[in-house]
């Protein structure tokens, strides 16, 4: 498994120039804000609330937000820079809440983070009041593949991040229903995987697999990567997908 220590420094790193490249994750949250009610709420918990994108939307519709991160380095980011609500670093599958304390949840990409998908769920039916929701956006193992099988065909090394399929999820016998799942497959272009690979350092999201092998493997194995990368080169670029999940669960 992930040291999430790492995890949650290489987010806190990454804060002050996540926004700069981080056009795909706002995506991604623009297309799920179109899932929330109009309503408004006493308590919505953002979860993985990172530089504070989503509070545009939630911050309106509660009388109570808590914008939870495991990176510190996030929410110290995030309240700086005039997001509102309150401030809370916690562990998705720990969650620093009370029991059936939360009226909706939020959550854009940060649940891939995730690996044990039964004290996740667990945790998240817990703190969901009877009849709430949560609304998610998570990322799934298809999730770089271009990049993933280019390192594949030089080493047996572990140089992307692996995210479980949010199937998994729906395994977990917990009170929580999933009453709307669609997926979809983002293309991000580059002119060079080095690009990529800059970009990926730039938002805390290289790999951080305990498999990972230290530097990059060498020279010779970087190298031979980025040739059979171009192998999937188009007019366009060189692409990069995300398979992209979108979920909305009730409490029950």
């Amino acid at each position: 498994m992930r040291d999430k220590r790492l995890v949650a420094a290489s987010f806190s790193r990454a804060a002050p120039k996540y926004d700069r490249v981080a056009g795909l994750q706002r995506r991604i949250a623009d297309q799920l804000s179109h899932w929330l009610p109009e309503s408004e709420f006493n308590s919505v918990l953002d979860l993985g609330s990172g530089t504070g994108y989503a509070n545009r939307w939630l911050a309106p519709r509660s009388q109570c937000l808590i914008n939870l991160d495991l990176a510190e380095g996030m929410l110290n980011f995030a309240r700086g820079s005039g997001s509102q609500g309150c401030f809370l670093a916690g562990d998705a599958e720990a969650l620093p809440l009370a029991d059936a304390s939360v009226d909706m949840l939020w959550s854009s990409l940060a649940l891939q983070w995730s690996e044990q998908p039964q004290l996740l769920m667990q945790e998240l039916a817990r703190v969901l009041k009877s009849g709430a929701r949560a609304l998610i956006s998570t990322l799934g193992p298809k999730t770089l593949y271009e990049l993933r099988d280019s390192w594949a065909a030089v080493d047996e090394g572990q140089h992307v991040n692996q995210f479980i399929s949010p199937s998994e999820w729906f395994a977990v016998d917990v009170p929580l229903d999933c009453i709307r799942h669609e997926i979809t497959s983002e293309v991000e272009l580059y002119a060079e995987v080095g690009q990529l690979l800059r970009e990926l350092r730039t938002l805390g999201a290289h790999n951080v697999n305990p498999e990972r092998r230290q530097g990059l493997g060498g020279q010779a194995a970087l190298k031979g990567m980025m040739q059979h990368y171009q192998r999937y080169r188009t007019a366009e670029g060189l692409p990069a997908t995300y398979e992209v999940h979108y979920l909305e669960f009730i409490r029950r």
